[in-house]
């Protein structure tokens, strides 16, 4: 966005331009990294995020093709194991930002976009409302922007808590088995969470009056209560 007009760039394409904007390609590769790597092709590729393909995903490395005339859509293979981090921040000026970390998904599809670059779906801010930011299975959040659906509730008057209730809610009304959290805070400094698909989601708090870091907990609930019960 600092050197062209457009939002999102993605793939071997991607590369060049950053390249041409003076970025230096570098070999990421670790013997970590190569290792997990090839332990993986020895459990037969798993966990494996291809679906409706043969030879079976789920028993197989490929090559694949499409599996003709059998299409299934899960939402239960939750995998886990990856690690983004949400940081919202208000500065001495009243500016709200927001960001994310993340090394993404352990064995993602080459090609593959996470939530977190998405606006709206990683995180979001709005210096009049407030900021929020989400973490759990980013290929259906993105399709919820929980993030921007939390600032929007805020916007409407609703707590930051709630407001991250309500975001969740909308998610695990079409995904139950969703695995999640999303964290908001407003101008005025008030921040809540809310989470599902696990016991209780863990989040850090620092505050102009607090003299150091406090780490909070908000328990998740198996069911989370519809945006009526939420309100009302």
């Amino acid at each position: 966005m600092k050197y062209s007009k457009h939002t999102l760039l993605v793939g071997d394409s991607a590369t060049q331009f950053a390249k041409e904007m003076g970025f230096m390609e570098e070999d990421l590769h670790t013997n970590r990294s190569l290792k997990i790597w090839n332990d993986w092709k020895k459990t037969e590729c798993q966990p494996n995020f291809r679906k409706n393909v043969n030879p079976n995903p789920s028993k197989s490395c490929g090559p694949y093709k499409p599996e003709k005339n059998r299409l299934k859509n899960s939402d239960n293979d939750n995998i886990t194991g990856h690690d983004t981090i949400g940081m919202l921040a208000i500065d001495s000026h009243g500016n709200i930002a927001g960001g994310t970390s993340t090394n993404g998904l352990n064995h993602k599809i080459p090609g593959r976009v996470g939530d977190s670059p998405i606006a709206g779906a990683g995180f979001y801010a709005d210096n009049t409302v407030g900021g929020a930011a989400a973490t759990g299975d980013g290929d259906v959040m993105m399709r919820f922007l929980p993030s921007y659906q939390s600032v929007e509730y805020m916007r409407q008057g609703v707590s930051p808590t709630k407001a991250a209730q309500m975001s969740i809610s909308r998610i695990v009304k079409y995904y139950p088995t969703f695995n999640g959290a999303v964290i908001s805070l407003n101008i005025r400094g008030e921040y809540g969470a809310a989470c599902h698909g696990m016991k209780r989601f863990p989040f850090s708090v620092r505050g102009k009056t607090m003299p150091k870091v406090e780490v909070k907990y908000v328990d998740c609930v198996d069911k989370i209560p519809g945006i009526e019960d939420i309100l009302g």
